[in-house]
Order: C-alpha cells, then structure tokens, then sequence
C-alpha cells in the first residue's frame, strides 16, 4: 500500500553531487567556489546581534535591495530564495499544473524533469545541437508548453545559448521564460536586460557559485514588478533564515571581492583548458567556473573512475548525450595543477 500521489511514486528523485568525508581530496565535482566567504561578510555573521527567538524578514529586504543594486534593478524586481533550487521549485509551483506541459533543454540541468515530475507536469525535452546549441525548431517544440527552463550558461556544457535565439523565443514564445543565471558571473554576457523587453522573463541567480555561499542557500530572481508579487504568493512565508540574509546581504555589498575571486577563476579555467587541450582532450569553450571534458584518449568513464583512484572527485553523467564527457570543477591553482598531473599520469599509463 502506498500512500504517495502516483507521480511521486513513478518519478526519481534529483541525485546531488556526492559530498564524500575524506580528509585528502581534490574536490571538483560539485561547481563550489575554491575561495573563501568575502571577509567582510564574514565579519557581518560574527558580529550577528539578531534575535534567533524571532521570525526573520520574510521577504528578505536587506538582500533584495542589495541583489537589485547588483543587477542594475529595483527592489521590487527581486524575490530571493532559499538558493536557486528554491526559486525554480516557487516557479514550477506558480505556473504549472497537473497535466501541464513544461520544456527544458536537452541536456540541462537535472533538478528540472524532478520538478516538473512533482507537480505532475509533462516533461518537453529541447534537444540540443551536436554544438550543444538550441536548435532552430525550438519555438515550435515549445508550442503548448507553460514554462522554458533555460540555464544560461547551459549546465552541465558550459556554453552560453546564442542571444539573438533566446530574445526570439522570449518575443514569441506564450509561456514563462526562466533564464537560469546560475554561472552567469563567469560569463560575458547575461540577459539581465531582457527583463525590460519582455514581460514573460524571469532570470534566477545563485550566490553558491561566485560568491561562496553554497553552503548559506542563498538565491534570487529578477523579473517585472506583476511576476514577481505573483511569485510571493507562492513563496515559502519565511525561506531565507537570518544568518542568511546577514551573510547574503554583506556579501552582495562586497563586489570587489567576490569579482577578484571570479577573475582569478576564469584565468585557472582558461589555464586548465589549454593545459587539457595539449594533452590532446576536446574542451568545450566554458562561460563557467568548470569545464566540460571529452578525453577521446580515455573513455570518458574510465577517466572519472582513475581520477577518483587519486582522491579527485569529478563528475561523470552517464546520459546518450553526455557519456563521452567529465564536468570538472574549477578549483584553486594548486589543485587544477594537481589535477593536470594526475592526468598526465593517466594518459601515460
């Protein structure tokens, strides 16, 4: 006897990236920061005097006005979340209902397909070019459908989705465009801006990635004034905890900070990717802080289980469209030269 709605029963669950407890490990497996919380937000949670007996701000206003500052919006633009995850599930609980048809790309990020399956919407998958592209059919696969997830940067590719598409599907596309902007800071260009072309653009940001903060949960998302006092509706009524918006709040105040971490990042990227590249491996061109890897001298597999032999943790998707390919997490300088021995060593062997 089961007691679960039959979706719940029939779905998987997401499966996050393993967090192992060794003590001597190169981890890059998870896209976490390499460098520590900002200093000045660090200070903020130390000097914390709130009052833990109490709810906190409901809607987070010390973050949202910073969040808004950050993206050149207002306060009213933004609603923040208990991280991204938590502004996706608000967005799928918003817009789609049983039966409803909901579109994601192909591949993309898998908590997707899990939220869709809870609320019992219709999965619609956007296949992806051999580039790993939108295809030029995707309005019409989108036809019927409430919402488009499109993370920009693509995870777990790396790459940026071609503008000049994404403003013609938010021109013609009836639905709710959800941008996920959650490596946007390592990119070179965001869609921020098409927030004010277009009344169905919702853009979500995370300060897990480029501002060291997984482990505070801490996102937001950016859209019209009429979208975002409809989210709030469906909002957890407390989502972010106090401590959160402390350290939230400091760190979105502390930009010189968190764009010198970002910069020292992109530089071990490219570094990392060109270093991979000599030793004869196809790296697709990343707009993140990882790498998407086809070893072609080792299955890709193979490669990840070896890597893990010497304590590296990657992450290998196993999925038709993502089976030749490692995702590999930027870390600091001293671990990606690690990394590249290892691999040097793997190849050699």
């Amino acid at each position: 006897m089961t007691y679960f709605r039959s979706n719940i029963n029939a779905m998987k669950g997401y499966t996050p990236g393993d967090q192992p407890k060794v003590k001597r490990l190169v981890k890059l497996n998870t896209n976490e920061n390499p460098f520590p919380v900002s200093p000045k937000a660090l200070k903020a949670l130390q000097e914390f005097a709130g009052d833990l007996r109490r709810y906190p701000d409901p809607v987070a206003s010390g973050v949202r006005k910073a969040a808004a500052a950050f993206v050149g919006l207002e306060e009213e633009n933004i609603i923040a979340g208990n991280g991204s995850d938590d502004i996706l599930t608000i967005v799928m609980r918003a817009f789609v209902g049983e039966g409803d048809k909901v579109a994601f790309p192909e591949p993309s990020y898998s908590l997707y397909p899990v939220l869709a399956d809870i609320q019992g919407g219709s999965q619609v998958f956007i296949p992806l070019t051999e580039q790993f592209q939108l295809p030029e059919n995707t309005l019409e696969l989108l036809k019927g459908c409430k919402v488009f997830f499109v993370p920009n940067p693509n995870a777990p590719t790396g790459n940026l989705f071609d503008k000049a598409m994404l403003r013609k599907i938010c021109s013609e596309f009836d639905g709710i465009v959800l941008i996920d902007e959650a490596y946007a800071d390592f990119a070179v260009e965001n869609c921020v801006d098409l927030i004010g072309e277009f009344d169905n653009v919702i853009v979500s940001r995370t300060l897990s990635k480029s501002f060291s903060l997984a482990g505070a949960r801490l996102g937001f998302a950016a859209s019209n004034k009429n979208l975002i006092d409809g989210l709030m509706k469906v909002k957890d009524s407390y989502n972010i905890n106090m401590l959160t918006q402390v350290v939230g709040e400091a760190s979105l105040l502390d930009l010189d900070y968190m764009y010198e971490c970002r910069d020292k990042i992109i530089e071990t990227r490219t570094k990392t990717a060109d270093s991979l590249k000599a030793l004869g491996m196809n790296v697709l061109d990343s707009q993140s802080n990882f790498l998407f890897v086809e070893p072609i001298v080792i299955g890709a597999k193979d490669y990840f289980d070896k890597l893990r032999e010497h304590n590296i943790i990657t992450r290998y998707f196993p999925a038709e469209t993502t089976k030749k390919y490692v995702r590999i997490t930027i870390g600091t300088k001293e671990e990606m030269d690690e990394f590249i021995e290892v691999t040097k060593s793997i190849i050699e062997q």
